[in-house]
């Protein structure tokens, strides 16, 4: 390949996996965030207690600092008063190998959010691809290199999947039911490596489970913890994730089978129903490692 070519995939979005060296990330700050209108589990919650944008901002620059220092640099979307949920960018779209899609936001309160990233994608040059079949949130999709799973939620519906099927006719889409209950797949399973998920069995269906056990080994966790979103950790590459200092028994399962546990303080924002994951948008993951600092 020339150089030429090199630099020219060097600048395009580029994800093959859940856990590959995360290199460029999409955020929003959780500055106007509040719970509006109750859309999932948590939110009904904490409801009455609501979210403190003071904490949630300053816990929002924690994740941004970490992410610096772990060589990830973090880009920032605009935000908007109007979508009090858009620090979660992980449901607007989603990159699968060298193609940015652009979801289809199920929640009237989060509808337009996608708006934004369509623009920061057309400022770059990109060609982001819209899902318009169906609705399809980001939250949904777990990218395995030619695996991709995708959740049955209410917020994904099985013409966005069939849209996604056309869209990648080289890559094997597997949809995973979920229960009423769940918001999104990532809230209760998520790729650690290629043969390593974690997961809350209780939400899958058994001929999925069996499905899954075909492919990796199973880090289970415990109804506690995936009420408090353990699941949904951040892979930043080389067995490295971050996650809740709260969720104890996970990180402990996550130490003992290789991972480095980066602990951030992120106990506002996930009164709102997402954590770590939900909040960023990988753009850019490389399988080559990066150089110790």
């Amino acid at each position: 390949m020339d150089s030429m070519r090199a630099e020219q995939l060097y600048k395009m979005p580029q994800c093959m996996s859940e856990y590959d060296d995360l290199e460029e990330v999409l955020l929003c700050s959780p500055i106007y965030m509040e719970i509006k209108q109750i859309i999932n589990e948590t939110q009904k919650h904490f409801a009455k207690e609501n979210i403190s944008q003071m904490k949630a901002v300053a816990q929002h620059k924690q994740l941004i600092q970490t992410l610096k220092e772990n060589q990830v640099r973090p880009i920032l979307l605009p935000a908007n008063d109007r979508f009090p949920e858009q620090v979660f960018t992980r449901d607007i779209g989603f990159t699968i190998g060298h193609t940015l899609f652009v979801s289809s936001m199920a929640a009237p309160v989060r509808q337009r959010e996608e708006q934004y990233l369509k623009e920061w994608a057309h400022a770059k040059g990109w060609s982001a691809v819209t899902l318009t079949d169906g609705t399809i949130e980001g939250g949904d999709v777990l990218v395995d290199q030619n695996r991709v799973f995708v959740g049955t939620s209410k917020r994904t519906s099985p013409a966005a999947i069939y849209q996604l099927k056309k869209e990648l006719p080289d890559h094997d889409i597997i949809p995973i039911h979920l229960p009423p209950h769940i918001l999104h797949l990532d809230c209760v399973m998520n790729i650690l490596s290629h043969d390593e998920i974690i997961i809350y069995p209780e939400a899958f269906k058994q001929k999925d489970l069996q499905l899954l056990k075909t492919y990796y080994d199973l880090i289970e966790i415990s109804e506690q913890e995936q009420f408090t979103l353990g699941p949904n950790v951040l892979s930043i590459g080389q067995k490295k994730v971050i996650s809740l200092p709260s969720n104890q028994e996970t990180n402990a399962a996550l130490t003992a089978h290789g991972y480095t546990v980066i602990e951030v303080d992120f106990s506002e924002i996930i009164k709102s129903g997402g954590s770590f994951r939900c909040c960023t948008l990988p753009i850019r993951r490389s399988s080559i490692k990066k150089a110790s600092m």
